[in-house]
C-alpha cells in the first residue's frame, strides 16, 4: 500500500465513519477497486481509531462528566447531580455487551471479499434512513430508559456488517423508538466509543500481518487523513441530524447499492 492509497482510503473513513453511509462498506469497494483485498482488518480498525479521536473531542464535555461521575462514585463521593451520569454509563455499557454478543455471534460472516454483498447492504442502510423521515421523537439522553438503549446496543451489534452505516442503524433505531434528534445522535456517537475500541483490542492479532502489508509512512498518512476529514463529517452529520434530514443519504446509497451490484455482482 502506498502513502496515497492510504490517504485516500483514510479520507474515505474520515467522510463516510459519521455519515450514515458504511464506513467499512465503503473501504471494502474502494479496497477492491485498488486491489487491496489482502490488507488486513487491523488497517480498517486503526482508520476507526482516528474517527474514535474526534468522537471523544466532540463529545468531550459529555465523556468528562461521565468519567468525572464514575469515579466519584468509586470513591465513595458520589452526588445526586451524578445520577443521570452513572445511568447513562450503566446504559452504555448494557448495550455495549449486547453489541458484543451479536457482533462476536455474526463476525464470522465476513462479507470483506463479497463487494457485491456489501452493496446489497447499502441498499438495505437506505430503506433504514428512509424510514427516518417521519420520526418526531421527544426523549433526551437522560430519559432514554433501558429498552430504547438496549435496542440500540442491539443494532450497533448488526452495524458490524460492512455495508450497514453503525450510524445510520443505530441512530434511526433511537428516532424510530421516540429519541429526539439530538439524543439520538449524541448516544450513538458515544456508544461507539466502547465498540471501536473493543475492535481494536480484538485485531491487535494482525499486528504482524499489519507491519509487512502496511508501511508506516502509510499507515500514519492514513490516520492522519481519517482524522481530519472525520471532524469535518461529524460536524455535517450533527447539523444535518438537527435539522431533520438524515433521510437524505438514502439518495446517494440506492444509486450507489445499485451500482455495485452491476459492477460487482452478487
Amino acid at each position: 500500500m502506498t502513502p496515497i492509497q492510504a490517504a485516500l482510503l483514510g479520507l474515505l473513513q474520515g467522510i463516510t465513519e459519521f455519515l450514515p453511509v458504511s464506513s467499512s462498506g465503503h473501504l471494502v469497494l474502494a479496497r477492491a477497486l485498488m486491489d487491496l483485498e489482502e490488507i488486513p482488518v487491523l488497517f480498517d480498525v486503526i482508520l476507526h481509531i482516528a474517527t474514535l479521536v474526534v468522537v471523544i473531542w466532540v463529545f468531550r464535555k459529555r465523556v468528562g462528566n461521565i468519567l468525572a461521575a464514575l469515579f466519584r462514585f468509586i470513591t465513595g463521593k458520589d452526588e445526586e447531580k451524578d445520577r443521570p451520569n452513572l445511568l447513562l454509563a450503566l446504559q452504555l455499557a448494557g448495550a455495549s455487551v449486547i453489541t458484543a454478543v451479536i457482533g462476536l455471534g455474526i463476525s464470522s460472516l465476513d462479507v470483506r471479499g463479497a463487494p457485491g454483498m456489501v452493496s446489497a447492504l447499502l441498499l438495505v442502510t437506505a430503506v433504514i434512513l428512509a424510514v427516518t423521515i417521519r420520526s418526531r421523537g421527544g426523549r433526551d439522553i437522560e430519559h432514554i430508559g433501558w429498552s430504547r438503549a438496549l435496542l440500540m446496543g442491539t443494532a450497533q451489534g448488526f452495524g458490524v456488517f460492512p455495508g450497514i452505516s453503525r450510524s445510520g442503524i443505530t441512530i434511526g433505531t433511537g428516532l424510530i423508538w421516540g429519541m429526539d434528534r439530538k439524543a439520538a445522535g449524541e448516544f450513538s456517537f458515544l456508544l461507539s466509543i466502547p465498540a471501536v475500541g473493543g475492535a481494536f483490542l480484538l485485531s491487535l492479532k494482525d499486528a504482524a500481518e499489519l507491519s509487512d502489508t502496511v508501511p508506516p509512512l502509510a499507515l500514519a498518512v492514513g490516520f492522519a487523513a481519517a482524522l481530519a476529514a472525520g471532524y469535518a463529517s461529524l460536524k455535517l452529520l450533527l447539523r444535518l441530524i438537527a435539522g431533520g434530514r438524515l433521510w437524505i443519504f438514502a439518495l446517494y446509497l440506492i444509486p450507489a447499492g445499485v451500482w455495485g451490484l452491476l459492477y460487482f455482482g452478487i
